[in-house]
């Protein structure tokens, strides 16, 4: 399956999934990535990878829609099949939305549905849960409220603070996105009626994914 990749930064995750299709036997190869910054450390690495690599700059579009006009256009001209959110620090309109149902995920770092947004590390500190991570989900209109694909926990320490919290949760966000993806790409887990209807195989191998 040929996967294209939003992202607006470093591309940490990024490199996780670029590694998961290095493996001959991974349902899937990253053959476009795609920034709203032109100095996204992704595009960098997308490049050192042999990946075509694309800077589309939201600021001089007249509007969300018309920026995301350009984007799909730019998918469907590299023949994309699935899209992933690897740090897209923009909201998409409905209207990218409803093109890529069902063939978008996107990676959260939080337990969904517990703090969607921003600051979610903090968030869980505040507010005392002892258990924190990340989920894989289908992308819709709502604000990381899509289908839940797949999700890992980490413990919350008592001397934690939101970075220590964090960098621990990425470390989990690099083991759960190649999984989830390679679930949707081999098709053992896709979108119907609106929830995730994942293949027995697939419940059991989710066991696997390190906590």
């Amino acid at each position: 399956m040929r996967v294209g990749v939003l992202l607006s930064g470093r591309g940490s995750n990024l490199a996780a999934l670029i590694e998961a299709c290095e493996d001959p036997e991974f349902p899937a190869e990253i053959t476009l990535v795609v920034s709203n910054k032109e100095d996204a450390g992704g595009l960098e690495r997308a490049r050192k990878a042999g990946i075509a690599a694309v800077a589309i700059d939201h600021r001089p579009f007249e509007s969300r829609e018309a920026h995301e006009a350009k984007i799909d256009s730019c998918l469907k001209e590299h023949q994309i099949e699935l899209v992933c959110l690897a740090g897209y620090m923009r909201i998409l309109t409905d209207t990218l939305v409803s093109r890529w149902t069902g063939k978008m995920i996107n990676i959260h770092p939080s337990l969904l549905p517990l703090f969607k947004g921003l600051d979610t590390h903090q968030r869980a500190l505040v507010t005392g849960v002892k258990l924190h991570g990340c989920s894989v989900h289908f992308v819709n209109g709502e604000l990381d409220g899509g289908a839940i694909i797949a999700q890992g926990a980490v413990p919350v320490r008592s001397d934690d603070d939101a970075d220590s919290l964090a960098d621990r949760v990425l470390i989990m966000e690099h083991r759960l996105y190649p999984h989830a993806l390679g679930l949707v790409a081999a098709g053992k887990a896709c979108l119907v009626g609106g929830k995730t209807q994942i293949s027995a195989d697939a419940e059991t191998s989710l066991m696997d994914v390190p906590a």
